[in-house]
């Protein structure tokens, strides 16, 4: 919350599975289009909020399986959990407003009056959220039944029926929906409510997210039929959210361009960064470019030509130093003499390499502390490097 002095210019609100993280993406080139994008030019003035339906133990899962950059702020379990930063520290006050008219007993109690419930992993049930299978053509009558017999015991609670098969009990004041209504509230009481807020998603509990008042929306290309349903009956005629032509994270990107939200290139669709100008760029930008090309001259996608070196280094500050984990100092020069030596070396792999957490401090009129973690994948590996680069 305190990441900046005022506003954020845009907070981007995304689901993960389906919306951001595209399962059928064996080499993830749409999320890593959306790392560069986020990285290069909105994580310096920006928020990124991961809202999801999963657990905090599935969520980690996700993490170790996908590129996925750390976000400022995470919602879980259905907007039940509120988190910020990489430490992922929990809103004690969202946890107390919560408690109002709900009883984890009782749900537990009237559960277990339905046999077309199945109770999920242990990992999925949650302090606020109890969450079952349900087969489709018996959601709606098992809805019904359990909503009234909750209410008559007192309860205020929520059901959402999600993926044709997830049906999670919530309190009533929960949900990913009133997760963001409660961020953007305590936003604007300090004064620090985003410039522009887009919301992402793809399934049924992403609804209550477009139903929140000034925000963009943008349902991918490959949204469930739930949430299409609900956007015919609830939203059609609204100009501020859209049903995008592109699946997951390249639904994410079109949307930025087509609300005008700021600049929707990804470096990773600039082949040659010397026709890359932009005005008032940031240093964070410059480590996106260099490591786009680290990762195609690994991959032999470049020419093999001095010509690309010398123009390496002639965008390159003659003084810039890179400090490695260890505490050993390099100057930038004498990495870019190194790369020659590992030209195509991982050509026909599935090498992919992406930055996270860019941060920059101004430590001189004309020189910065640029401080990232670089993650290399090599198939299902994935390492990670903390540095530090001055230029």
């Amino acid at each position: 919350m305190d990441k900046f002095n005022g506003p954020a210019r845009l907070m981007i609100v995304s689901d993960l599975d389906h919306t951001m993280v595209d399962h059928h993406d064996e080499e993830n080139l749409s999320l890593l289009r959306f790392n560069a994008l986020w990285e290069a030019y909105y994580r310096h003035n920006s928020l990124l909020v991961f809202s999801t339906g999963r657990s905090f133990t599935l969520y980690k899962e996700l993490r170790k399986e996908k590129p996925l950059l750390t976000p400022d702020i995470t919602i879980m379990s259905v907007g039940t959990e509120i988190t910020y930063g990489e430490a992922m520290i929990p809103d004690d006050g969202w946890e107390q407003y919560l408690n109002q008219k709900w009883d984890r007993n009782i749900v537990m109690e009237e559960t277990a009056n339905f046999s077309q419930m199945k109770l999920q992993a242990e990992s999925e049930q949650r302090p606020h959220k109890v969450s079952f299978y349900v087969e489709k053509k018996k959601a709606q009558e098992v809805t019904t039944a359990l909503a009234e017999r909750l209410q008559n015991r007192g309860l205020d609670v929520k059901i959402i029926y999600s993926g044709g098969v997830d049906l999670d009990i919530l309190p009533q004041g929960a949900g990913k929906g009133q997760a963001l209504a409660y961020l953007l509230k305590k936003f604007t009481a300090e004064g620090k409510r985003p410039a522009n807020t887009l919301v992402c998603g793809d399934s049924g509990n992403d609804a209550e997210l477009f139903s929140i008042p000034e925000v963009y929306g943008v349902m991918v290309n490959n949204a469930q039929e739930e949430l299409l349903q609900w956007y015919k009956e609830n939203a059609r005629d609204n100009p501020k959210i859209i049903h995008a032509s592109k699946k997951c994270a390249a639904g994410i990107i079109e949307a930025i361009g087509h609300f005008k939200l700021g600049l929707n290139k990804s470096p990773r669709d600039v082949m040659d960064f010397s026709e890359d100008k932009i005005d008032n760029i940031h240093p964070g930008h410059e480590v996106v470019k260099f490591y786009m090309f680290y990762e195609r001259w690994r991959r032999a996608e470049v020419e093999n030509s001095e010509h690309y070196m010398q123009n390496l280094k002639e965008v390159s500050h003659p003084s810039g130093t890179f400090v490695h984990p260890g505490g050993v100092e390099r100057s930038l020069y004498e990495c870019i003499d190194a790369m020659q030596k590992c030209y195509g070396d991982k050509q026909g792999k599935n090498f992919r390499l992406w930055v996270d957490r860019v941060s920059a401090t101004q430590i001189g009129s004309d020189a910065w502390l640029v401080k990232f973690d670089k993650w290399e994948s090599s198939g299902k590996i994935y390492f990670i490097y903390n540095l530090g680069l001055f230029f």
